[in-house]
């Protein structure tokens, strides 16, 4: 495995990988991805293979053209198109009814896929240089936590890749938000990186699906997942604290830091972009 800055010698080093059934791990303004050729089966088997993946959690496809979403979807409706013009490039993924040229291994069988197009320049130069869409779940062990930088990647999972590009640190820092947009009703799979709140001010009311252990129709859907190996409890009032060693998360410090054992402050001005980055 190689890690290497992403200038235009590693970007044009990665997709050369990508086109010979390779894996890539790249930076995103989310997280950091390990991508295969989306149209490439054998690759995309790879990513679970390394990731130690269910195959029934399916994979995220990302462009750096809206075109691409002519091949990848049967059709594009109204809503899909209000919100990518809204917050694509960035971290939205919308899934709809698939093409018949997307495997079947990319949707986990399903019948819809889901698509994004990352905001990262390194992410879209790569993309636009390999030449094709790349299938891309995060970059770790499945169940573990997001990476969000070079290091995270190659400590998890550096031996079994053929390269990683380091473009730094994930600005965003959590994972893209999944809506789905098959049926009448728009559907959450996931929260992330747009708030709910901001594409309801779109498309209008958006249902919530529930965490599931069945078959999932998103990344982040399983009950347990993007798990800390840490064991945390939250603890919501002063009764449950006493006799424990307790940390804080805040946005300003609290008045009575000698409660806590550890404090850290998201963000002192209440940006939730800096404090899920902090986070």
């Amino acid at each position: 495995m190689k890690q290497l800055l992403c200038r235009k010698e590693g970007i044009k080093k990665a997709a050369k990988i990508i086109k010979s059934d390779g894996l890539v791990a790249f930076p995103t303004e989310t997280v950091y991805g390990l991508g295969a050729d989306a149209f490439n089966p054998h690759a995309v088997a790879r990513i679970f293979e390394v990731k130690n993946r269910p195959r029934f959690d399916p994979i995220i496809v990302h462009i750096a053209d809206f075109s691409e979403t002519e091949r990848l979807w049967s059709y594009v409706d109204k809503r899909a198109e209000e919100l990518m013009e809204k917050f694509w490039p960035g971290p939205l993924t919308l899934a709809l009814p698939k093409s018949d040229i997307v495997p079947d291994i990319v949707t986990a069988g399903l019948s819809t896929v889901a698509v994004r197009m990352p905001s990262h320049p390194v992410a879209l130069n790569l993309i636009k240089e390999a030449g094709t869409p790349i299938a891309a779940p995060s970059a770790n062990p499945f169940g573990y936590l997001s990476p969000t930088s070079a290091e995270h990647v190659r400590e998890q999972l550096g031996a079994k890749i053929e390269l990683i590009l380091d473009g730094g640190k994930c600005p965003v820092g959590v994972e893209s938000t999944v809506i789905l947009l098959a049926e009448k009703k728009p559907l959450l799979l996931r929260h992330g990186g747009i708030a709910l709140e901001d594409i309801e001010n779109i498309i209008g009311n958006v249902e919530i699906a529930p965490p599931t252990s069945a078959r999932p129709q998103s990344p982040g859907q399983l009950p347990r997942h993007y798990s800390p190996r840490t064991h945390i409890k939250l603890l919501t009032g002063k009764s449950e604290r006493e006799g424990k060693k307790v940390g804080l998360f805040a946005f300003t410090p609290p008045s009575q830091k000698e409660d806590y054992e550890v404090v850290e402050v998201l963000s002192s001005t209440g940006d939730l972009v800096e404090a899920a980055a902090n986070l």
